[in-house]
């Protein structure tokens, strides 16, 4: 064989076997650089969740436990209800609306919740309230049925609450006893006040019940709670699940011009902070393969 094609022969094989020795590390750095397995992003992905849903929870939305039965039957004992934290930025507080406040240095607590004996119960139970799963005794949850300016009255000739003197038809959200059918009245307690500027006056479902407007009047708001203690209105029930449903306005707060409802957000935080994790672990993701 001539010399020049043994030179261009031995060329070629070493080239050959030069791209057979890069093969490996060509393959072990393609490897290298392979997203890591979906547990070891997990942790990253539950952490951004959980940031996420704590966010949303202090701006749009917050998950909150029901511990009595001062709104039955619209919320039970154990009911956890979705509350619209942006919605009274858009609009003002209507008639009629589930509202959940803070009664803190203005009303006494309705239920009496047992403090946490540890600094780990305490941190469970601050996660529990802070998601809906634990009751908090300083937030109350009530219908609203006046708003600044309003005159309310109890009773008329009927023996309704009268706004405005505007008689409430109120037998659609009344407490109802289950065994005897038998519902509550609108009052067993006459009334008669002028809701000041910058307050409200709200009242249970479960009237008999119910530690409201009515039983504060002798407090310095006169029974009434301030609308900057509001913490947003509740929309809807979410668990469980056999009771999931709205809460809207009821028809008699429609009639003599009456507000209506606003348009509620549609999830929890949690889920909100599950969708909104996986958009955020992807960018991350990338960044790293760069």
């Amino acid at each position: 064989m001539p010399e020049d094609e043994q030179t261009v022969t031995s060329a070629e094989e070493a080239e050959e076997t030069a791209e057979d020795d890069e093969s490996p590390e060509e393959d072990k750095g393609t490897k290298k650089k392979k997203p890591g397995s979906f547990w070891k992003e997990l942790p990253v992905l539950i952490v951004v969740a959980v940031v996420l849903a704590l966010v949303i929870k202090a701006f749009a939305v917050q998950a909150f436990y029901i511990p009595s039965g001062s709104m039955q039957n619209t919320l039970q004992v154990g009911d956890r209800v979705l509350v619209n934290k942006i919605v009274y930025h858009t609009r003002d507080i209507a008639r009629g609306d589930v509202v959940v406040f803070n009664g803190l240095d203005s009303w006494d607590p309705e239920t009496q919740v047992k403090e946490p004996g540890n600094p780990v119960s305490k941190a469970l139970h601050a996660v529990g309230s802070a998601f809906g799963v634990a009751p908090n005794e300083k937030d109350y949850i009530k219908r609203v049925i006046g708003i600044p300016g309003d005159h309310i009255k109890c009773c008329d000739a009927q023996g309704r609450v009268t706004v405005n003197d505007v008689p409430l038809d109120e037998k659609s959200y009344l407490y109802t006893d289950p065994i005897t059918h038998e519902q509550n009245k609108p009052s067993n307690d006459p009334f008669d006040v002028t809701v000041k500027e910058g307050q409200l006056w709200v009242m249970g479902d479960h009237r008999e019940l119910s530690y409201d407007s009515r039983s504060h009047r002798g407090d310095p708001g006169g029974g009434t709670i301030p609308t900057d203690r509001v913490i947003g209105r509740a929309f809807v029930i979410v668990w469980p699940l056999n009771r999931l449903d709205t809460l809207p306005i009821p028809g008699t707060f429609k009639q003599a011009g009456f507000k209506a409802s606003a348009m509620a957000l549609p999830a929890t935080p949690l889920a909100l902070g599950i969708v909104g994790a996986f958009p955020v672990t992807y960018l991350l993701r990338r960044r790293r393969l760069k």
